[in-house]
């Protein structure tokens, strides 16, 4: 095969019978590449698929195992080896089409987990009912821009679904001096420190008796509206 089909024929990817957990990334927009760069930089095994020549040949710098395909058929993804994955990535959300037919196929090869691109509910329910994990990459990180724009004291957040979240919180003067125990944020707003930052140190083991000092950072986890309390109870 010519370069412009495949960097590394198909089946030498078969017979490596790779021994470490294996990503497939189908789509290298922007949220696709920066996803195989991660996984690359982390020492994962990525193997990566676009039309798009040139995006291919970028992501020949952090993966071996980086091809062109001008379709996706099952065919041609079998050839290319995602069977081999532990887990895919559809990453063409924009063309909804595409998306929903490359995931069918993925899901047909066996790889036991998909995960595809949605940028509508409707793209994201057609998806799941043909066997994908969805994510919403936009809606998120839309999502994350507001919580930051809205929260004088937010940091960062994971949310763990609609109600609860795990959060960082810098320590306020109200807290200054005063004693884990002697906040009782469990008994008082129904939260609980998992972790303390300071000096860029975290102590996942709290006492009860450390007391909160200026430029902390505390982690705490609970749902949101008790966390919003929080905040505002110990706003300056």
């Amino acid at each position: 095969m010519s370069e412009s089909n495949y960097q590394t024929h198909p089946k030498e990817i078969r017979m490596k019978n790779l021994k470490h957990t294996t990503f497939g990334v189908i789509g290298l927009g922007r949220f696709g590449t920066a996803l195989a760069k991660s996984l690359a930089k982390a020492g994962k095994e990525v193997i990566v698929v676009d039309c798009n020549e040139s995006k291919v040949r970028e992501l020949r710098h952090y993966t071996e195992h980086a091809f062109v395909a001008e379709d996706l058929t099952k065919e041609t993804l079998e050839d290319i080896g995602i069977q081999n994955c532990d887990t895919v990535i559809i990453c063409i959300g924009e063309r909804i089409d595409t998306s929903i037919l490359t995931t069918l196929n993925v899901v047909g090869l066996g790889v036991p987990r998909v995960i595809a691109k949605a940028i509508s509910r409707d793209q994201g329910a057609v998806l799941e009912k043909i066997g994908a994990e969805v994510v919403y990459p936009e809606r998120d990180m839309a999502l994350r821009l507001g919580k930051r724009l809205v929260s004088h004291n937010f940091l960062d957040y994971i949310s763990l679904d609609n109600e609860v979240e795990i959060q960082q919180i810098p320590v306020t003067s109200k807290m200054a001096g005063i004693t884990v125990q002697e906040f009782n944020i469990r008994q008082r707003y129904g939260l609980n420190i998992i972790a303390i930052e300071r000096e860029h140190i975290t102590d996942i083991e709290v006492s009860p008796q450390y007391r909160f000092k200026m430029d902390d950072i505390i982690v705490v986890i609970g749902k949101v509206e008790k966390i919003k309390r929080f905040e505002m109870d110990i706003e300056d």
